[in-house]
């Protein structure tokens, strides 16, 4: 939901107990899926009210952070051109997801 774009930086997230039961799993699971995302800094512990989502800051120059996302627009070029699609069907493709993912 972060990474969609459905939780905003600064939204709050559901406590461990609320989410587990939520989604019927163990509370376990959910308190190392937490701790996971606040190692990795997608989400922040705030004192006496839970986690939140953090503020994305950019990291890296836009060479680099282009760089990071070429491989992953390769393969789905690739795809792409496995389902018989052409550049303009593909574009097409890409700008739907990115209205889909505007802020």
């Amino acid at each position: 939901m972060i990474a969609g774009g459905r939780l905003s930086p600064g939204e709050l997230l559901p406590s461990v107990r609320q989410l587990a039961a939520e989604l019927e799993v163990n509370m376990m699971t959910i308190s190392k899926a937490y701790a996971r995302l606040e190692a990795d800094g997608v989400i922040e512990r705030v004192r006496g009210t839970g986690m939140r989502v953090r503020e994305v800051i950019a990291r890296g120059s836009l060479s680099d952070r282009r760089q990071e996302l070429r491989p992953l627009v390769e393969q789905a070029v690739i795809r792409a051109r496995q389902l018989q699609l052409n550049d303009e069907q593909i574009l097409n493709v890409v700008q739907s997801v990115l209205k889909e993912h505007s802020p």
